[in-house]
């Protein structure tokens, strides 16, 4: 059993690792960043809803990423027990439902990794990557207005989670190798918390 959240701003590296803990422990890699993109590419209603505020570097709004990842772990032919998920739920209002519905589902997060990465770290890796990739939202007047927008929305989880003693610090400057082997070390504790509260 292995149900996990990834959270951290924007650059600290929740998609390689997110991939690399996926394959790990043999979950699905749910990221809401590549399911919106993948929504905006096929021009879906949620997608032409989604594409403005991404476009200005904004959250898309809770309701239309709720219903995005319900269908994805929830509605959408055979439920998904276990998961890691990157990028929901990001605000609080989203971090509530999802709690509430995995309750009444029986699948609430075992733990929640967030990975901390200083401020001018993450514009440097952001500013690279739009260089190497071309993404349009890479920029670095909206990487820094994304920065602004997840300090706001994203840091009051942490509070939240610390609460429910699932929250997982974690150095996420060095190797990717180094930062897999923090996230591991830590996870055991919490997991092996999390299968004797059943």
């Amino acid at each position: 059993m292995f149900r996990a959240l990834l959270l951290a701003p924007p650059g600290a590296g929740k998609g390689t690792q997110g991939e690399r803990l996926a394959a790990r422990h043999g979950v699905p890699h749910l990221a809401t960043g590549d399911l919106l993109r993948d929504h905006v590419a096929r021009g879906t209603d949620l997608g032409r809803a989604a594409k403005e505020h991404m476009d200005a570097g904004r959250l898309v709004p809770d309701q239309l990423v709720i219903d995005m990842v319900l269908r994805r772990i929830g509605n959408d032919g055979k439920p998904l027990q276990d998961f890691l998920l990157d990028g929901f739920p990001r605000t609080l209002t989203q971090a509530r439902f999802a709690y509430e519905w995995g309750k009444q589902n029986h699948r609430t997060f075992h733990a929640v990794i967030m990975l901390e990465v200083p401020e001018d770290e993450l514009v440097r890796r952001l500013v690279q990557r739009g260089r190497d990739s071309g993404r349009s939202d890479d920029t670095e007047d909206v990487i820094r207005n994304r920065l602004h927008v997840y300090e706001e929305n994203t840091a009051p989880l942490v509070g939240f989670y610390e609460a429910r003693g699932i929250l997982l610090r974690v150095d996420g400057t060095g190797t990717v190798e180094e930062v897999t082997e923090r996230i591991e070390a830590g996870l055991v504790p919490l997991l092996e918390g999390s299968a004797t509260r059943g």
